[in-house]
């Protein structure tokens, strides 16, 4: 345990930041594990779900999580997908 003023106070910091990037971290992983399965099934609102992961993701990076792997993560998300929504040619990143 901190015994220094500013020591206390960076911990508390520490874990008030730590919750909130929980809560971005899991809605991004949650929002690109859902557009891979609507992608992968083929469904009609893989698009849909394909665009909230995307969102999900430019959120996290605005809170500066996903600074580095920002760019894959959303590759990934939108790999297989294309404009007409079959998923047949190339990917919605190029």
């Amino acid at each position: 345990m901190a015994n220094i003023k500013s020591q206390i106070k960076r911990n508390k910091q520490n874990d008030k930041r730590r919750l909130r990037n929980r809560v971005y971290r899991g809605t991004a992983r949650i929002a690109v594990k859902n557009a891979r399965a609507a992608i992968d099934s083929g469904v009609p609102e893989s698009q849909a779900a394909l665009v909230s992961a995307i969102s999900a993701l430019d959120k996290a990076a605005e809170q500066v999580l996903f600074t580095e792997i920002m760019p894959p993560a959303a590759r990934a998300a939108g790999k297989g997908f294309c404009q007409d929504g079959t998923g047949q040619g190339r990917d919605r990143h190029g």
